[in-house]
């Protein structure tokens, strides 16, 4: 047997834990604050989120591991947690979403009167568990990792206590995840079963020489496995709990989930696949494809038929496009099964998160900013918001032409040609066509929404402005709700100004 006494690597488990202990922290403090001094929750959460990101920087010098197996009759090394390049990318866009969602509920907390000790501390602690995951290295932590991202998560999107319509999207994400979470244990146990161990590198030595007759119940495992962490993506089948869910939970809490839990999504699916299931590329790799190409389809064609008079018709698109978005980001994993260098696969996969994660948090921001004077957050709300706020409407124009993959959003393009690649490389033929099929889907409803905020007046909404009347003031913006808009578009042009840079970075994320 392996050494049962560990040595602790703190500097390598800082990032989740220090934002595991912030949560902590938040969670003590709101104890004995009063009710005007709350706000203060949300600057000691913020720059827990920072120091978690600035404990990344040390982890560069190179790979760092902890909780291994050690002994004699250990063959081969197997650790629980390994802070690699792919980890630090990972957390690094966990991280860093979270910090963007963080600012985004400063003013929403205020405006809906939310629970602010509460808040902060479930966001934060969902946090910890999502940047553990990239790390995780055993299908226990993994899971647990999982759970950990997902549970509070669960309650944010119920926190509206009173409103129906919240309970009801918390109810149906809690009830669809935990399905889909049994469902996954059941895979690690077959394949626990069939190798007797939990750590992924020994699952994939262990799979090389699996015995006939659990040859079965292996390929089993290996299928279920994957259903929680696609589930997390939200692929086809496993999607439908997302509009409703974005529509029912406060927009931060939307945008965070579009975001942070596909990051835990495909980092789970990447890790189980690439490193763990190596010799069942002939199992999960068509899987993935048809998965994608369901996913992307079913998301872009409900989105393209969303109404724009319908209240929350901006929301319910952005959830649908997520939808899509899934489905792109899930091709360059399905082609790493079919090639004999996944990592260059994967790090399509990671180049095209980090993409969308900027852009998608940053339309987000916007529907935020409109929802503060147009809580129904209709398409037709956002009619002459040019006029409004001609810095915002120029901000949700550039996020939805990335979204798109045209010019000026060259980082959105660049990523979707860095993933259509990936896909001819690996011989997906069918499937390249099919993703481009999709973008050409995609454009006109991205486009429609982007031609809506350079018109005039707001007759689409029901409403027409007075002859003679002037245009409604500008909207005020928070200094928080604004510095986020500010910060996506920031990262959106200069990911524009240098998209070379992101694919060499994210390529270096080797598994």
């Amino acid at each position: 047997m392996g050494s049962l006494v560990q040595s602790v690597d703190w500097l390598a488990i800082a990032p989740p834990t220090v934002t595991a202990a912030v949560a902590l922290v938040v969670l003590v403090v709101d104890l004995f604050l009063p009710e005007d001094r709350k706000p203060l929750l949300g600057r000691i959460a913020l720059g827990g989120l920072v120091l978690a990101g600035l404990s990344l920087l040390p982890l560069l010098r190179g790979d760092r591991s902890t909780f291994c197996l050690t002994g004699p009759d250990v063959a081969v090394t197997a650790c629980s947690y390994t802070a690699d390049h792919f980890t630090l990318v990972i957390q690094l866009l966990v991280l860093g979403g979270a910090l963007l969602t963080g600012l985004l509920s400063v003013g929403a907390i205020a405006d809906s009167k939310l629970p602010a000790g509460e808040y902060w501390f479930l966001l934060l602690s969902s946090a910890a568990g999502a940047a553990l995951l990239p790390a995780s290295r055993d299908l226990a932590t993994l899971v647990v990792a999982l759970e950990v991202a997902s549970l509070p998560a669960f309650a944010l999107v119920g926190l509206r206590r009173g409103d129906r319509r919240s309970s009801e999207a918390a109810l149906k994400f809690f009830l669809s995840s935990v399905t889909a979470t049994a469902v996954t244990l059941l895979g690690v146990s077959f394949l626990y079963a069939a190798t007797g161990t939990l750590h992924l590198t020994e699952i994939a030595d262990g799979l090389g020489h699996v015995d006939p007759r659990l040859a079965v119940l292996a390929k089993a495992g290996v299928a279920l496995t994957l259903v929680g962490f696609a589930f997390k993506t939200a692929a086809v089948p496993f999607h439908f709990w997302v509009p409703d869910t974005y529509v029912g939970a406060p927009l931060p809490i939307a945008a965070y989930l579009s975001v942070v839990g596909k990051a835990v999504g495909f980092t789970g699916i990447a890790l189980v696949t690439v490193v763990a299931f190596p010799s069942y590329a002939d199992v999960w790799g068509p899987a993935l494809a048809v998965l994608a190409a369901l996913t992307m389809t079913a998301g872009n064609v409900a989105a393209l038929r969303q109404r724009p008079d319908r209240k929350h018709s901006a929301v319910r698109l952005l959830a649908w496009s997520s939808v899509g978005q899934a489905g792109y980001l899930l091709v360059p994993l399905a082609a790493a099964g079919y090639t004999d260098d996944p990592s260059r696969a994967i790090g399509s996969t990671v180049a095209y998160a980090l993409m969308y994660a900027a852009v998608n948090l940053g339309a987000f921001a916007v529907a935020a900013l409109v929802a503060r004077t147009r809580p129904d957050n209709r398409i037709t709300d956002y009619r002459g918001l040019s006029a409004r706020n001609p810095l915002a409407a120029l901000a949700h124009a550039f996020f939805l032409l990335c979204l798109a993959g045209l010019p000026p959003g060259v980082i959105g393009l660049f990523a979707k040609v860095t993933v259509f690649s990936a896909a001819v490389d690996a011989g997906l033929g069918w499937l390249a066509v099919v993703m481009a099929v999709n973008v050409v889907i995609a454009l006109y409803y991205y486009l429609q929404w982007t031609a809506v905020l350079f018109k005039g007046g707001r007759e689409g909404a029901g409403e027409t402005l007075p002859s003679g009347a002037t245009a409604e003031p500008a909207v005020r913006v928070p200094a928080t709700l604004g510095a986020a808009i500010a910060l996506a578009t920031a990262i959106g042009v200069a990911l524009s100004g240098a998209p070379q840079l992101v694919l060499r970075f994210a390529s270096q994320a080797l598994l």
